[in-house]
């Protein structure tokens, strides 16, 4: 018989896993506060946009083998996959995680298993073992006991986008606060991964997905440096790039507006924090990071000579392509920023979402489509490289100043510098 399982967290990570899970055949209870998505989730809907989410929740929904509430019930197995942002100074804000886990509490049995899956700080599995037991006497942790309970770390490892498909096929790190709880842990995932499952310790697994997060944080940071080192020399960087990549050890990622999403813009301060003054790297990496929306938005300016009648069309928010999370978007920084600084109407176009988001409400900008942002806007800004963008009429825009943080219009022919010559490449 299979285990009943208990998700706190119904978001870009939780709805998915309970719905692989549902799919699976275990019977799987979604718990989240708010109101709204566990009215929907029951109703066989989703509330954020994931491919082929709604058509998997739907199923699994009719089938009766996921249900949703906003209190958590009784279950053999409990996965917590609730944010873990940072605060001021970036210091880790663990309210969510403290919270879900005190909300299962009191239905928690000897011999269940707790997981956390939401990414954290270094220790965070350990402290939820102690909150769990403060409140708990009657469990314990000790293996040699009938009355033990077992509590693991697993971190998602996931992209977005492919999320259903990578919550099988992926790799998974697990590590329990002991080796009982890790090979119960692993025993589970091992049950519906297809990819290997890796034993370890709390510890070495939460630090694990921090630094996965941070090794490509840091190389982002590379590549952005180089497109404002660039940008300073009247290089074009989509070519740079290209050409140092023909060398067999070679591999420049991308630059962009910026670093985005709940994870690679959000993990590496949690080893900063951690161990401030041995993560210089890291440390430098964030500032690099978090400073290119600002030379972006210079680009913006620059162009815009009559900042009163200039008319800028920003194409995207999402953090990165193809899909509707504006989590720690860049592009969304942008457009923020320019509103508060222009006094011209900023024509946004996201063609993953209906209507602004609170925080762009009640200021001078617009949600258009893209073809009415081509017709009226002077200055084009590209921060997503959406599909939908990449199809595009580039006859239908050779006439606008184009401020391209993708390389999606700018990329130039190798030797061909006239290609880029009405153009920024940031």
């Amino acid at each position: 018989m299979k285990s009943k399982i208990c998700i706190v967290g119904l978001g870009y990570i939780g709805l998915p896993t309970a719905a692989v899970l549902a799919d699976k055949g275990f019977t799987v209870h979604g718990v989240d506060v708010n109101e709204e998505a566990v009215r929907l989730i029951n109703n066989g809907q989703v509330h954020i946009y994931e491919p082929d989410l709604e058509k998997v929740v739907k199923k699994v929904v009719t089938a009766g083998k996921l249900t949703a509430d906003i209190e958590p019930i009784k279950a053999d197995i409990y996965i917590l996959a609730v944010p873990t942002p940072f605060k001021e100074k970036h210091k880790p804000d663990m309210a969510y995680v403290e919270s879900a886990t005190k909300s299962i509490i009191p239905y928690i049995e000897p011999g269940n298993l707790i997981i956390l899956e939401s990414t954290s700080p270094i220790g965070t599995t350990e402290k939820m073992a102690e909150w769990i037991l403060n409140e708990r006497p009657d469990l314990s942790m000790d293996e040699r006991k009938s009355n033990q309970i077992f509590i693991s770390h697993c971190p998602e490892r996931v992209l977005p986008g492919k999320i259903l498909k990578e919550l099988i096929e992926n790799d998974r790190t697990v590590g329990g606060i002991n080796k009982m709880s890790t090979q119960k842990t692993a025993e589970f995932y091992e049950s519906f991964v297809e990819g290997e499952v890796l034993q370890t310790n709390a510890k070495t697994a939460e630090l694990t997905k921090l630094t996965e997060n941070t090794y490509r944080d840091v190389n982002i940071a590379f590549a952005n440096e180089l497109s404002m080192i660039c940008d300073d020399q009247e290089i074009d960087v989509w070519e740079l790039i290209r050409l140092a990549n023909h060398h067999p050890r070679v591999d420049i990622l991308q630059p962009g507006p910026g670093v985005g999403g709940h994870c690679i813009a959000v993990d590496p301060w949690f080893i900063v924090d951690a161990a401030p003054e041995r993560a210089q790297l890291i440390y430098t990496a964030r500032n690099v990071n978090d400073s290119k929306p600002n030379f972006v938005i210079d680009k913006i300016k620059e162009a815009a000579t009559d900042p009163a009648h200039s008319k800028i069309a920003c194409l995207g928010l999402a953090f990165k392509a193809n899909i509707d999370d504006l989590r720690e978007s860049p592009a969304l920084e942008i457009v923020k920023d320019l509103a508060e600084m222009l006094p011209s109407t900023i024509y946004v176009v996201e063609p993953h979402i209906s209507e602004l988001p609170s925080v762009l409400r009640n200021k001078n900008i617009e949600l258009i489509n893209t073809e009415d942002a081509i017709a009226n806007a002077d200055i084009l800004v590209i921060l997503v490289d959406h599909d939908y963008f990449k199809a595009i009429d580039k006859n239908s825009i050779k006439e606008k100043h184009i401020i391209d943080t993708r390389g999606l219009y700018t990329k130039s022919e190798p030797y061909d510098n006239a290609a880029t010559e009405k153009y920024l490449t940031v």
